[in-house]
């Protein structure tokens, strides 16, 4: 029966050597998912090299789902292995993963597919152009990813590697920044809430963390940064009495008792980056907005003042305290973009109110990426904007999805129907207009992936 191959390269600017050393770190299968497919470990046994396998969950057509097990041979350490399907969806599949050397600090990554789709000439007919189209659409985001790591790394490359503690891991962020991070070289300890463990070994140590008491300073100790991303979420529920005191103290709170731990620590850590939000400036029309302007008189701004302000104890300390003040965070995978797909996907995708509010956004491999940044840049204090150059209107924005999805944009919700459906959170989140750019990160030496908005959704949707 006839095999069909894929074939991807790409010149990276690592060696071999270390090109292959990725690919062995913990996090390295999930950092390559692309954010459109909801892929889940399920199982992993045994070390990486020959003999390992993986059982990965994933979407098979529509709501439907399967397990697709895969086992690790061909071990050549530096240079290539190999997966093959043991139990999945295809009648054959195998994988060769090549790093050849092109020079002492170079390489290219060689990824060569050769797979047969099941039931034979029928299954080339009904699905064979459309199993293509994915597999390369997979491909080229993992090819994209690899590069804008490494070349994230490489940047500090005469660094040390960090052990950096996490809060809100779990979450959309935090997940992406941990396997960006493990793969990169660093250790990772997450402060989580709840369970202490995790029935599958992803290369970090998980530590409990209860947010509303304070914190042993024990946890904190041999780490270089703290990294902390935990909070309420804003935009879930009515912003009753009772929800806008949780959004507050959710953030205060345990920001505050952080940097107490880690200020009372003999070596504390060198850094403490404390999430922010962009809400910071409140509903400020046309003007441009740098860390320079002053700050809003909305709730959620007064939330971040607040917010930052609770960072005090560690400054006090000398520990270097950062606060990015993360946009609108762009991936498929959660947040207000994957609130947004469905409606769009069924041509009913909308202008919210004028339509001519800015939207300080940005796509989530920035933000990792800004942070990483933060945490290895000595000179970059205090706030800065974590959102792209280049923010757009409401109606710029939902055209432009509309248009990388393929559907038409022509409905419009006005601010009343907004306000009478959602409550505060309309004005302060959604009808907003913020046109803020990112001074600091740039005159920092920050280099973005993604300055405009079309090609940052094409990369994280693979269209």
């Amino acid at each position: 029966m006839t095999v069909q191959t894929l074939t991807t390269q790409t010149r990276l600017p690592v060696s071999a050597d270390e090109l292959f050393a990725w690919h062995t770190r913990p996090g390295a299968l999930e950092r390559l998912a692309p954010p459109w497919e909801d892929v889940r470990l399920v199982s992993k046994e045994g070390e990486f090299g020959n003999g390992q396998r993986v059982v990965v969950r994933t979407p098979l057509l529509g709501p439907f789902r399967t397990n697709w097990t895969a086992e690790v041979f061909g071990f050549e350490p530096g240079r290539e292995f190999h997966d093959r399907q043991i139990k999945g969806p295809f009648s054959f599949f195998e994988h060769t993963h090549r790093m050849i050397p092109d020079g002492s600090n170079a390489s290219i990554l060689d990824d060569t597919v050769e797979y047969r789709v099941p039931l034979g000439w029928l299954g080339r007919l009904v699905a064979g152009r459309s199993v293509r189209t994915k597999l390369e659409r997979m491909f080229a985001y993992r090819h994209r990813i690899m590069l804008s790591d490494l070349k994230r790394h490489n940047a500090f490359r005469d660094r040390p590697r960090l052990t950096v503690a996490i809060t809100g891991s779990r979450g959309l962020l935090g997940n992406v920044l941990t396997r960006f991070l493990t793969t990169g070289g660093h250790r990772v300890v997450r402060l989580v809430h709840g369970t202490s463990h995790t029935p599958i070994d992803d290369g970090t140590r998980w530590v409990s963390w209860n947010p509303k008491v304070p914190l042993d300073p024990k946890v904190l100790e041999g780490c270089d940064a703290i990294v902390h991303l935990a909070g309420d979420n804003i935009v879930e529920g009515r912003w009753t009495k009772a929800k806008k005191q949780r959004i507050l103290e959710s953030r205060t709170g345990p920001t505050r008792r952080l940097a107490e731990a880690a200020a009372s620590l003999d070596v504390p850590p060198k850094v403490f980056i404390s999430a922010s939000g962009i809400s910071a400036y409140g509903d400020r029309g046309d003007e441009e907005l740098t860390e320079d302007s002053s700050t809003g008189s909305s709730f959620l701004a007064d939330v971040v003042l607040q917010w930052e302000a609770a960072a005090e104890p560690a400054r006090a300390k000398g520990i270097r305290t950062v606060h990015p003040r993360i946009g609108v965070v762009l991936s498929p995978a959660g947040g207000a973009l994957a609130k947004q797909l469905f409606a769009f996907k069924m041509g009913m995708g909308a202008t919210l109110g004028s339509g001519k509010q800015w939207v300080p956004w940005i796509a989530i491999d920035d933000v990792i990426g800004s942070i990483h940044h933060a945490m290895m840049t000595d000179s970059l204090n205090g706030p800065y904007n974590c959102c792209a150059p280049n923010p757009v209107s409401n109606r710029t924005f939902g055209k432009t999805l509309g248009r990388v999805m393929r559907r038409p944009v022509f409905m419009w919700i006005p601010g009343f129907a907004l306000r009478t459906l959602l409550g505060g959170v309309a004005d302060d989140a959604l009808l907003a207009s913020v046109r803020a750019v990112p001074r600091k990160l740039k005159q920092s030496g920050f280099a973005f992936d993604y300055t405009e908005l079309e090609p940052a959704l094409r990369h994280l949707m693979g269209r």
